[in-house]
């Protein structure tokens, strides 16, 4: 799941970036695929970090609900047979 977010965001923002950086601002070729390339990476690491803190804060919410739903069933005892 951590590598999927990181990478779609990466492509993400190196489409932007190469849509923005070649038809926007007019600059060469060269020079909006390595900005591009830049922003991907950056991109990359950012998507890491977050997928990473995704991944814990959906485990820690699965755990709150396993508790509650634990707390919540009723006790029997073997004698209410």
């Amino acid at each position: 799941m951590i590598q999927r977010i990181a990478a779609s965001l990466s492509l993400v923002a190196f489409s932007v970036c190469l849509l923005v950086g070649g038809l926007d601002a007019g600059n060469p070729f060269a020079t909006t695929v390595w900005r591009a390339l830049g922003a991907m990476i950056t991109t990359l690491f950012v998507g890491l970090v977050l997928g990473t803190m995704a991944k814990a804060m959906i485990r820690e919410n699965i755990e709150t609900e396993r508790q509650k739903l634990k707390n919540s069933q009723p006790k029997t005892n073997a004698n209410d047979r």
